[in-house]
């Protein structure tokens, strides 16, 4: 994706103008120019010659509504949800699947050349979710008064706003977590102003109300398989799951390791994790309360580096420098970085891979948010020799 520098003339806010879309912003917006000026537009896809009525300008671009398609993209759909547009919870409902992969593609290759400074070909084709609505297993649904109609909303937040959209399902969700927004419309909150937390539990593993798990059942076989095969190429003979949660990376790759060591912050998680590993008799290994930065220093002291696989899973925001540099330091075999966001992991790539102690063989994005602007990456790190 380029780098958006304007240097043609502004439009003006309410103006009426025709752009050929030829990209897609990270948020999910089309791209187009007018006399060489960026302009943004929610709900136009590549390749499409639209109308738009400029609702924003700034110094260096502009952002539109969508008044009408006057070529439309062979890749548009129907959305399926009646809130498409007004939620801002899906980004891609208009583009069809096929194409929606295409794009995460595009914006995680352009992500590494950019901020990476690494080759767009290490990134492979963004693998599918068998399911691209109906996967999710866990949502937030807030509650807000309503107060012009004199009702509580229930439901997401508007996309440009903190407002509530008042809906009775969500065609991302799983079946069954629709029939529990039912039931909590039935029952509603006392008030405006409160979470609740909707979830499916994952069949075979204890997780805590409030720990994490991944949100998507269908997909999550490729991401286990996509971990596992980088993990069983590399030969190490020891793992370290950072981040580990309820230690499901740990245990779902521990039959190709000697021993393994995983580390939490979450105490609940940490104690799900030890009975996640009980269940299976996994024996060879342990898990650790504390925090990532702080811990690995003592647990990369117990495996040889050259022998160990670390897998990072961090938060959104990504590793911290420091964290980098204790591995650089380390130099184990090989790093398995799994990532919600492209960004900051080329951000942390262009660091694990500026001056050549490590290299990245390549990374695999898997769709495990279909219909929206998120794609899950797996990077796999190798030791330079």
């Amino acid at each position: 994706m380029e780098a958006f520098v304007s240097t043609g003339s502004p439009p003006s806010a309410g103006e009426r103008i025709t752009l050929t879309i030829h990209d897609v912003g990270f948020g999910g917006e089309g791209i187009g120019r007018l006399q060489d000026f960026v302009v943004f537009v929610t709900g136009a896809i590549p390749g499409e010659t639209i109308e738009a009525e400029v609702t924003e300008v700034k110094k260096q671009f502009a952002r539109a509504r969508l008044v009408r398609i006057i070529t439309p993209s062979p890749d548009r759909a129907e959305p399926r949800c009646r809130h498409y547009g007004l939620c801002g919870g899906c980004q891609y409902q208009h583009v069809a699947y096929p194409r929606q992969l295409e794009i995460k593609t595009k914006q995680v290759r352009d992500l590494l050349v950019r901020i990476g400074k690494l080759p767009a070909d290490r990134v492979k084709a963004t693998l599918p979710c068998p399911e691209p609505y109906g996967y999710r297993n866990r949502i937030m649904v807030r509650s807000q008064w309503n107060k012009p109609e004199q009702r509580l909303n229930i439901g997401f937040l508007e996309a440009d706003s903190r407002l509530v959209v008042d809906l009775e399902e969500c065609v991302i969700a799983e079946p069954a977590l629709n029939d529990q927004i039912r039931q909590l419309r039935l029952n509603p909150p006392p008030k405006g102003g409160i979470k609740v937390v909707l979830r499916i539990a994952p069949e075979g593993w204890i997780v805590g109300r409030d720990s994490f798990f991944q949100n998507n059942f269908f997909a999550l076989p490729q991401l286990t398989e996509t971990v596992r095969e980088a993990a069983r190429s590399s030969g190490s003979r020891f793992l370290i799951d950072t981040y580990c949660g309820v230690g499901f990376f740990a245990l779902e790759l521990s039959d190709l390791f000697e021993r393994f060591i995983g580390v939490e912050l979450d105490a609940m998680a940490i104690r799900s994790a030890r009975q996640n590993a009980e269940i299976r008799g996994r024996t060879n290994g342990e898990f650790v309360q504390g925090r990532t930065e702080e811990k690995l220093a003592e647990l990369i002291g117990q495996f040889p580096g050259a022998e160990t696989t670390i897998i990072l899973d961090p938060p959104r925001t990504g590793c911290t420098p420091s964290i980098i540099e204790a591995l650089k330091a380390y130099r184990p075999r090989q790093v398995i970085y799994v990532s919600c966001h492209p960004a900051t992991l080329a951000r942390d790539l262009n660091t694990f891979c500026s001056d050549g102690v490590f290299d990245l063989r390549q990374i695999v994005p898997i769709d495990m948010f279909p219909q929206t602007q998120h794609v899950e990456c797996v990077a796999d790190i190798r030791l330079q020799t």
